[in-house]
């Protein structure tokens, strides 16, 4: 996302030496979206959970778009208020001052997007958290040492929370910090609606007006929309309720117009709004205004923050607004710098193409791909998604069948002890099946693994989902952070009525995980044709008919190579996806010293993460088990000698080959994107 200065702006906005950008107060909760698009509320009946609150997702737009910013609030010592404080720290904004409070709730809304024009909405925001922010919570310091304090008009709206926000304010005015209201209007947050009428936009109240004009006169820059000044200025016409607005305050106001765009208002307000530029925006369809406002005001801010002409600034704040119009939900829905680019670049270019922003392809993917995510740099896997294989065993071994699921939570043990014993925290990797493995995928999900789960029928040619055609009914019910596994056993040569009937079902995958938000692996292991041997380029053919056909996996899971493949490997990827997460190595039935030989020609490779290796590390152990040979510790104590073998083999082949400590980010090929890369 470009940002530029005129040239005659040779000075900052803000004082110098300021750590943060921006520092939001206000409203964080849960947004609990109706998945129902048409449907009423009352019939509405399942629900998406997003974070939510104006202040917070300005905070977490803000950041999105790689500003250095801080949330300023409370949660409920809850599950929901955990999760709020991790999406928000996950997305790079500073938590340290999301307070927890032991006494109340997080607060929460149901959301619902019954048509173009009509969003119900339920507020439970009775005593709840964040309407508990006291001065308390924060330092002068904390304040002082921001460029930019932001603060909606929610926390004006009781005694205690305008007291707590007049304190920022005052901490922000002795320091040189800009200081920011988006008006934020909510007349059910006001007392002046009913409870259940969070919808109304509108209602005239003479006594939020007046106090509203008492606060004006501490803020630099005032964020609303026709009906939030009218309320501010309190007045009919908007004109005159901006006359009123600028007897209060010399801020700078920021008009928001609609689809028209925004205007901008510096200086003596003019004698009709018609003087004034309208800086117009992208037309896009509405899906949902719910937080677009939210969105504009990040916009906005992430160039206003970098002193950018107003101008452009009004110009990614159109941007952002109309990009999250056409999505579901608020905060998910923020774009990223690579969105915004592309977004503008292409509606300059083709206005009417861009009116359905959610139909185009490449901006989809780029949603998908270019915001922040959990690091995966390195996978060291160990690999018991195996079905037919462990019932084979448990026969051989003459063991009942339950006692495959036994033998699945000791392989989660071992793993657990290995990753203590050796430090991996947040590198480990396993693949688990539901089959047998249920409890084991419970019991690894949550521990920050990598884990992946496979949806293929074993052994299925050409590929059959194991559980029915309905792929997307399947992952519905899936944890988010479970990646979804596919072996298939595709070769670019073979019977055309195969190949099309395998690429469809990838197809309807690949689609169902962008619909899900899950993450795919596909495991390619090319069969050979008529007992002859792959050509060296077999694989990297497969792997250019998916990327021609549209198929962008997170992941690619491939069987050892030499040198040479993994270079052309290597040049496919970095030409067609520089956005894939990267290769894991698969072992299927080889010894632990192919392995090692396998292990040595991936270190060289730049894409290649680490492994996902299973029959060459639990096959002999979990036989003797299954057949009372072995006790659990044995077990456990094999299947760990075993994997951690492999880990140190590829921690020195990586460092051999990188020439770097074994450990070293580095030594593991990581390429990970930063909030300022994301933003540059």
């Amino acid at each position: 996302m470009a940002t530029t200065r005129s040239p005659a702006a040779a000075a900052s906005r803000f004082a110098p030496g300021k750590s943060r950008d921006v520092v939001c107060l206000g409203r964080l909760g849960v947004d609990l979206y109706a998945q129902q698009v048409g449907a009423r509320l009352e019939d509405v009946s399942t629900f998406a959970k997003y974070l939510g609150g104006s202040s917070a997702n300005i905070a977490f737009g803000c950041a999105r778009l790689g500003l250095r910013t801080a949330m300023l609030t409370r949660v409920g010592d809850d599950h929901m208020g955990r999760f709020l404080a991790e999406t928000l720290a996950k997305e790079g904004c500073d938590t340290s001052h999301v307070r927890v409070d032991r006494e109340r709730l997080t607060a929460l809304v149901l959301l619902g997007l019954k048509d173009r024009d009509t969003f119900p909405l339920l507020f439970y925001r009775e005593n709840c958290a964040d309407m508990a922010v006291d001065a308390q919570d924060f330092d002068e310091t904390f304040i002082a040492d921001s460029k930019a304090l932001l603060i909606t008009g929610t926390h004006f709206s009781t005694e205690h929370t305008n007291r707590t926000s007049l304190t920022a304010l005052d901490y922000a005015r002795r320091n040189g910090v800009r200081t920011v209201l988006d008006i934020d209007y909510r007349p059910v947050l006001w007392g002046l609606t009913g409870k259940a009428d969070g919808e109304t936009r509108f209602v005239a109240s003479e006594g939020v007006s007046a106090h509203l004009q008492r606060i004006l006169p501490h803020f630099d820059l005032v964020i609303g929309t026709e009906e939030e000044f009218r309320i501010a200025g309190g007045a009919a016409s908007l004109i005159d309720a901006l006359a009123r607005v600028r007897e209060a305050t010399r801020a700078t106001l920021l008009v928001k117009r609609g689809p028209l765009g925004c205007q901008i208002i510096e200086g003596a307000l003019p004698a009709s709004l018609d003087d004034l530029p309208m800086q117009r925006g992208v037309a896009v369809e509405v899906l949902n205004v719910l937080g677009a406002g939210d969105a504009f005001a990040a916009g906005f801010l992430s160039g206003w923050l970098r002193d950018a002409p107003l101008e452009d600034c009004a110009r990614t704040a159109n941007a952002c607004g109309a990009l999250v119009v056409s999505r579901h939900g608020c905060a998910p829905a923020m774009p990223t710098p690579a969105e915004l680019d592309y977004f503008l670049r292409e509606a300059a270019a083709d206005p009417a193409r861009m009116r359905r922003p959610d139909r185009d392809a490449t901006l989809a993917r780029l949603h998908r791909v270019t915001p922040a995510r959990t690091p995966h740099d390195e996978v060291l896997g160990f690999a018991f998604d195996h079905r037919n294989q462990f019932f084979e065993l448990a026969q051989q071994a003459g063991a009942d069948e339950s006692r495959i699921t036994q033998l699945k939570n000791l392989f989660v043990v071992a793993v657990a002890q290995t990753e203590q014993a050796l430090g991996l925290q947040g590198r480990i990797g396993v693949l688990i099946d539901d089959r047998y493995g249920q409890d084991a995928l419970n019991a690894a999900t949550g521990r920050g693994w990598w884990i992946g789960r496979p949806v293929e029928l074993p052994g299925s040619v050409p590929l059959v989902f194991d559980h029915g055609r309905s792929i997307g009914t399947t992952l519905a019910n899936w944890p988010i952070e479970h990646t979804v596994k596919c072996l298939v056993q595709l070769h670019p040569d073979e019977p055309v009525e195969q190949r099309i009937e395998q690429e469809s079902q990838l197809r309807a995958l690949y689609d169902a995980v962008q619909a899900s938000g899950h993450e795919l692996l596909l495991e390619v292991i090319p069969p050979k044709l008529d007992g002859a041997p792959n050509a060296p380029d077999t694989v990297w053919r497969a792997l250019k008919r998916l990327y021609n056909i549209g198929i962008y996996p997170e992941w690619w899971k491939l069987e050892p190579m030499d040198a040479a493949q993994w270079r052309a490997i290597d040049a496919l990827i970095a030409e067609r996806d520089p956005y894939c997460r990267g290769v894991v190595l698969l072992g299927l039935s080889a010894s632990v010293e192919q392995m090692l030989a396998g292990l040595r020609n991936a270190a060289h490779s730049a894409t290649c993460r680490g492994f996902t290796v299973g029959r060459t590390i639990h096959h002999e152990p979990a036989l003797a088990w299954l057949a009372g040979e072995i006790g659990d510790d044995e077990l456990i104590a094999r299947v760990r000698r075993t994997f951690e073998t492999l880990i140190a083999a590829w921690h020195d082949s990586r460092s051999n080959a990188r020439g770097t400590a074994p450990g070293d980010p580095q030594a593991n090929g990581a390429r990970s994107h930063t909030h300022e890369e994301r933003a540059a």
